[in-house]
């Protein structure tokens, strides 16, 4: 199980916006079912999604977040400009953090494209008024952007749409599966030899999941 330690270091692998271009950070991280985390370290986590030049999945699924971190994610999404896709499954939401996070998808331009929102006391209208908005974004942009570039973005978000399935409430993308059984490193090399992938598995069985380029 991960604590506030292990987010200190975590975070130290976003990189956040401006930092040198050989510093590369992780794209994809995966936090699920970790009730040893504070608020202080999920604040901490918040800071640096907000500030992350690279950073696109953000899995934090079945901890016990509340609305006062809701808040705090809301504003770090409003402020990322490549978070595409945040899973707040069974996080302890109410409407409250419903309509922050309503207002901010209505009124702030985001890279948001999916949403997460199953298992929470959140109102099934609500839930559909951002999955409403999210999905007005993404036809708004694939519009202006054209065929091509729409394309290249969905090449560019494969490697992270081969780990998600499916669930109710999702705007309008996947979650990923959570593997492993100890806590431990290890890094998978891919076909291509252009990234590696890092898993920190807790023992609990849950996993944080990242992918880098190296």
């Amino acid at each position: 199980m991960l604590g506030d330690e292990a987010i200190n270091l975590i975070c130290g692998l976003l990189p956040p916006d401006g930092a040198k271009s050989g510093e590369q950070g992780l794209k994809e991280l995966t936090l699920s079912a970790n009730p040893g985390i504070t608020p202080k370290g999920w604040s901490r986590l918040a800071i640096a999604v907000a500030h992350s030049s690279q950073v696109r999945v953000l899995n934090l699924d079945y901890n016990p977040l509340g609305d006062h971190v809701a808040g705090m994610l809301a504003v770090a999404v409003a402020s990322s400009r490549t978070l595409e896709v945040l899973d707040l499954e069974g996080t302890g939401l109410t409407n409250q953090s419903a309509q922050t996070l309503l207002d901010m998808v209505e009124n702030y331009p985001t890279a948001l494209r999916s949403l997460v929102l199953a298992e929470n006391s959140i109102s099934p209208e609500l839930q559909q008024q951002i999955c409403d908005l999210l999905s007005e974004g993404e036809e708004e942009e694939e519009v202006a952007g054209g065929t091509g570039n729409t394309q290249e973005w969905e090449r560019e978000r494969e490697p992270a749409a081969h780990l998600r399935g499916s669930s109710s409430w999702m705007c309008p993308g996947g979650k990923n599966q959570k593997i492993g059984q100890s806590q431990v490193w290890r890094i998978w090399e891919r076909e291509d030899a252009s990234s590696q992938m890092v898993l920190m598995t807790s023992g609990l069985g849950d996993s944080l999941l990242a992918e880098t380029e190296m």
